[in-house]
């Protein structure tokens, strides 16, 4: 009897030891799973991320593609070739400071440029002035304050004696009741002195001292005009 109780506590104690190793093994397996279905969820919830992130930039790169075919056809519309009539003369200087084959100046840059530049630096205002002039002929803002302008920096630059000619002489035949036409003429018959032109020089210079002698202008030309009168009673 005793070894039968001995035997049966025996027997207890291992079923008791084996269960709860058992327990122990199915709490740790569950643990695991627990663990691994967590990690998956977080895997899943991230691949969602992704996927919504890869559909967003797809968008933004068609987008971007859309926004530079669109720029493209606008730089296409104005290059210069198509909007520079093929009548218009070459710009020919011996140093070429707008380089217009390169940068391709809108209207409006050019004259900033050369409203930059009046009055400091007279060579590179008259090409920018005069440049508007070339590849834009019939632009708004050639007026006759622009027209004195681009005259005045070629005048000074002492380099185009035919662009003074030119802008004034526009200014003149435009715009005779502008505040810049008298100063327009004196520029053109200074122009005309520097070239040799003495008689041309003294036709303007004759209609100065007739109609508008107490005016700086005259006060400018006079003297140039008693030396060249001087000049021809000696003879």
């Amino acid at each position: 009897m005793k070894s039968w109780t001995q035997f049966s506590l025996l027997s207890a104690i291992l079923i008791t030891s084996t269960g709860c190793e058992l327990a122990t093994q199915v709490e740790h397996k569950a643990k695991l799973i627990n663990r691994y279905e967590n990690v998956a969820l977080t895997l899943s919830k991230e691949n969602r991320q992704l996927k919504s992130e890869i559909v967003n930039l797809k968008y933004e790169i068609q987008t971007l593609k859309s926004k530079n075919q669109f720029l493209q056809l606008q730089l296409d519309e104005h290059k210069p070739t198509s909007r520079i009539p093929a009548s218009v003369p070459t710009f020919k200087v011996k140093k070429d400071l707008v380089e217009f084959d390169v940068y391709n100046w809108k209207p409006n840059d050019l004259l900033a440029v050369a409203e930059q530049e009046f009055g400091k630096n007279p060579e590179r205002a008259a090409q920018f002035y005069h440049a508007l002039s070339v590849y834009y002929p019939s632009h708004e803002k050639m007026d006759d304050k622009y027209l004195f302008k681009a005259g005045v920096s070629a005048y000074e630059s002492g380099e185009h004696h035919d662009w003074v000619i030119q802008h004034m002489s526009a200014l003149i035949e435009k715009y005779p009741a502008s505040e810049f036409y008298r100063g327009a003429k004196l520029w053109v018959a200074m122009t005309h002195l520097k070239l040799g032109d003495e008689q041309a020089f003294f036709k303007t210079a004759e209609e100065f001292r007739k109609k508008y002698r107490n005016t700086p202008e005259w006060n400018i030309l006079s003297g140039h005009y008693e030396k060249i009168v001087q000049k021809y009673k000696s003879l």
